[in-house]
């Protein structure tokens, strides 16, 4: 956003807009730090469970927010509105990240974790993923399978993935596929019978809740694609989620295999 953001040397009070670095901060260990998180922040299940709701990541209640005082508020620029946070940062400092890949994902757990005093973690975690995901790029690389893939995101309308996403990024960077919508907007709508036919289809666990019964409506318009249903946490959940990539791709990759 071009600002410069003065944050507490120790924040105690954090609200934060962003489920996959909600969980990040758990993986810190901010239990008592953390006071706001919204009602997608569904990892820790005991903080969803426990933990004041300040709304969605798009529709903050500010009073809920005002009510808890808080002394940092950490958002991201893709999950929040602009709108939003200009009115929260007249409350607390509010820190936004930027994510698209990896390497971004990297700098915002190093830079969060210097924020709440929590460097030494910070730097374990980010070398923990980057030798893991060395190890799927290698893996991905060494294997013989069909490359081109269509992601969903969404159903009536479909949606899928363009460049500059996070989601494409894992795909392409990591996975070794080629996204058949690379050239299109960040989540462009699909029209499925003008699409270009993928090897794979992988409908995504969130935001819509693809499900088995969805696999058949997909699979009768590209019979000659493999379909199927992937965990959407994995592709677009920029933070300590990620430590449990390396074993759900490793299981991907043996369904893909026609």
């Amino acid at each position: 956003m071009g600002r410069k953001v003065a944050v507490p040397l120790q924040p105690r009070r954090i609200i934060s807009l962003v489920p996959s670095q909600t969980e990040l901060l758990h993986y810190f260990g901010l239990e008592d730090s953390v006071v706001g998180i919204t009602k997608f922040c569904i990892h820790p299940k005991e903080w969803f469970e426990h933990k004041t709701r300040i709304g969605g990541t798009k529709n903050v209640n500010f009073n809920k927010v005002k009510a808890l005082n808080p002394d940092l508020i950490i958002g991201n620029k893709e999950e929040n509105q602009k709108e939003d946070i200009l009115e929260l940062e007249k409350l607390t400092p509010v820190w936004m990240s930027d994510i698209s890949n990896m390497d971004q994902s990297y700098q915002m757990i190093h830079m969060l974790s210097q924020i709440v005093g929590e460097s030494d973690k910070g730097t374990k975690l980010v070398a923990d993923l980057q030798k893991d995901f060395l190890e799927i790029k290698k893996l991905f690389s060494s294997s013989k399978f069909k490359k081109k893939v269509l992601y969903l995101i969404w159903r009536k309308p479909y949606m899928s993935i363009g460049s500059e996403t996070f989601i494409h990024s894992i795909i392409e960077d990591y996975l070794q596929l080629e996204n058949v919508l690379s050239n299109a907007s960040r989540y462009p709508e699909v029209d499925l019978e003008k699409c270009p036919k993928p090897d794979y289809i992988f409908l995504s666990s969130e935001p819509y809740p693809f499900k088995a019964q969805h696999i058949k409506e997909i699979q009768d318009k590209f019979p000659e694609s493999k379909v199927l249903l992937v965990d959407g946490e994995y592709f677009s959940w920029y933070g300590s989620r990620l430590l449990g990539a390396s074993d759900y791709f490793k299981k991907l990759l043996k369904e893909m295999v026609f």
